[in-house]
């Protein structure tokens, strides 16, 4: 039976779960496991919008200029600005009137982590595959000579013990916006409300980064479908408020199916 170790910590409000497959010296394994859940934190520490004393919320209060703040403020506000193009506006960390990445950094942090903290791990010859989870959004990589598959769970946002699909992957990321968890916390920019038209998104992409980006737009533009030409490089699945289920595939409608 091929090994499997799982390191869970709370981070960011939620909990995250470090995977690694496979035969692995324990003290290699340690240092992965605790600079994974140290980055997280530290981007915690500067991006919660939760926590005074983040920079995120100094900033916020106009007592830090963004020149001053911790570096990955500029670089997380740089890529903000390639998403609101991207996405047509759908994501904007301005839109709740100060700089508010929310939607960006988890993914970001994530994605990041597992390239700097899990990725090496990989060269061994024990290890298979490794893994990064964070509030259901992951990030996974697969050694090239490996025949591990990681097989991803969707689940109905109107009944959590109900699996929508199974999604296999090898290399990439899944991100999941919606109210299901967090209720109505994405605001629709054309309406500067909060988004209710559709209960999730899920997002399948190389990155988590943009997967987490796109669930969160997808979300923010309801039953406003003009998005999907921009979002070639994504895949995935919604289920929108009457419980219908659409998925396309790079940025192609391929079914829908409604509600029952």
């Amino acid at each position: 039976m091929t090994a499997r170790h799982v390191e869970t910590f709370a981070v960011m409000g939620t909990v995250a779960s470090a995977h690694v497959i496979g035969e692995v010296d324990a003290a290699r394994l340690a240092r992965a496991l605790d600079g994974c859940a140290t980055m997280l934190r530290r981007a915690d520490r500067v991006f919660s919008t939760y926590v005074e004393g983040s920079d995120i919320r100094r900033m916020a209060r106009g007592e830090l200029r963004m020149s001053d703040a911790n570096p990955w403020v500029a670089e997380v506000a740089a890529g903000c600005r390639r998403f609101e193009a991207e996405t047509g506006g759908l994501f904007d960390a301005h839109l709740p009137g100060f700089f508010d990445p929310t939607g960006f950094v988890k993914g970001w942090a994530t994605e990041r982590a597992v390239h700097e903290h899990l990725a090496d791990l990989l060269l061994l010859p024990g290890v298979q595959a490794v893994g990064l989870d964070v509030g259901g959004d992951l990030q996974v990589r697969t050694a090239a000579d490996a025949d591990w598959v990681w097989n991803i769970g969707i689940v109905d946002p109107a009944d959590r013990r109900r699996v929508l699909a199974t999604v296999p992957l090898r290399d990439g990321a899944v991100a999941t916006s919606g109210t299901a968890e967090r209720g109505r916390h994405v605001i629709a920019p054309h309406r500067g409300a909060p988004a209710t038209a559709v209960r999730s998104a899920t997002v399948i992409a190389d990155s988590l980064t943009h997967a987490d980006v796109w669930s969160t737009a997808i979300v923010a533009a309801g039953d406003d479908l003009s998005w999907l030409p921009r979002a070639t490089a994504t895949t995935g699945l919604i289920v929108d408020a009457t419980g219908a289920v659409r998925r396309w595939i790079d940025g192609v409608t391929v079914e829908v199916q409604p509600a029952a």
